[in-house]
């Protein structure tokens, strides 16, 4: 099977969406501070079958329950060392084996999620912890999951919903150490003036550009973020000169007074993520099998 980075330059691969949304629709609690990670060691078969899902519906990528599994995460939920790391190298067999009860091909992605998701706190949203935890500090945090879901044979590193340059500089240097491909996505706002920025403020043209010299990055571009945003967001990622990558939140808002979800579900409209550049494409939180289906029958 050919590479995801060759694949990249000749067209367009389809993502999954929201696994921690599909697993919580199929009756798992994903509210502790491991979130779908809890599922690798108390229930590995339903993440098997949510990958399985999203393949069927035509994802490509399957999207590892490694999101929010840290080695420092674990051990505050009383999980050592090394059954973390048997932990994480389990999320990359369970998305190998969602492929394959799909009778589907394709590349599994090592979910490598913000130092914000290990604080739980929801910070990975502002970036705020940029203010007082350091690139060095950042580089050892994500440094450990790293070489594990390498080792464990994850065909690509999935670095994820990063809020602020300061955490895109530390991965950075990490993996051009390390020499596993990897995408880099952060999560961006577009403001009135058109302008797309990392949710801590700077630019994300000049925060996606520093990728440009670093080779094991293979794409570069938003996820978890509205979908209204993304042909802005994918424009500026072009600035790293890679494949760019889209995807996107459902477009839903949260309503607190009432308790609900508001607006219409749905990814809206690729053709202009495409346009701008998007080459990976998929969902995050709140898209479903059924809408990536719609999202790959789109591409097709």
């Amino acid at each position: 099977m050919t590479t995801l980075a060759e694949a990249l330059r000749t067209g367009t691969v389809v993502a999954d969406g929201g696994l921690s949304t599909e697993l919580e629709s199929r009756g798992h609690d994903v509210t502790s501070s491991l979130w779908s990670a809890r599922l690798l060691r108390d229930d590995p078969a339903a993440v098997t079958d949510a990958h399985a899902a999203f393949a069927r519906a035509g994802a490509q990528v399957a999207t590892t329950a490694s999101y929010q599994a840290s080695f420092p995460g674990f051990t505050a939920a009383g999980i050592d060392g090394s059954q973390a790391r048997m932990l994480m190298a389990r999320s990359v067999q369970l998305a190998r084996d969602g492929l394959a009860l799909a009778d589907r091909e394709g590349w599994v992605a090592g979910s490598i999620g913000p130092y914000g998701a290990f604080l739980a706190d929801g910070s990975e949203y502002t970036g705020d912890y940029a203010e007082h935890v350091s690139v060095a500090e950042l580089r050892a945090f994500h440094r450990p999951r790293l070489a594990v879901l390498a080792e464990a044979g994850a065909d690509v590193l999935a670095c994820e919903t990063l809020p602020a340059a300061a955490e895109v500089e530390a991965l950075l240097a990490e993996l051009a150490e390390l020499g596993v491909p990897a995408w880099l996505s952060l999560t961006s706002t577009t403001g009135p003036d058109g302008v797309a920025r990392t949710r801590r403020g700077e630019r994300l043209d000049e925060v996606c550009a520093m990728a440009r010299d670093v080779d094991a990055v293979i794409a570069v571009g938003v996820n978890c973020t509205d979908p209204a945003g993304v042909p802005a967001a994918v424009t500026a990622a072009g600035a790293s000169g890679k494949p760019g990558v889209a995807y996107p939140n459902s477009g839903e808002a949260w309503d607190a007074t009432a308790r609900r979800w508001t607006g219409r579900p749905g990814v809206g409209d690729v053709s202009g993520w495409l346009a701008a550049g998007a080459r990976l494409v998929g969902g995050c939180c709140r898209v479903r099998p059924d809408d990536v289906r719609t999202l790959a029958d789109a591409v097709r």
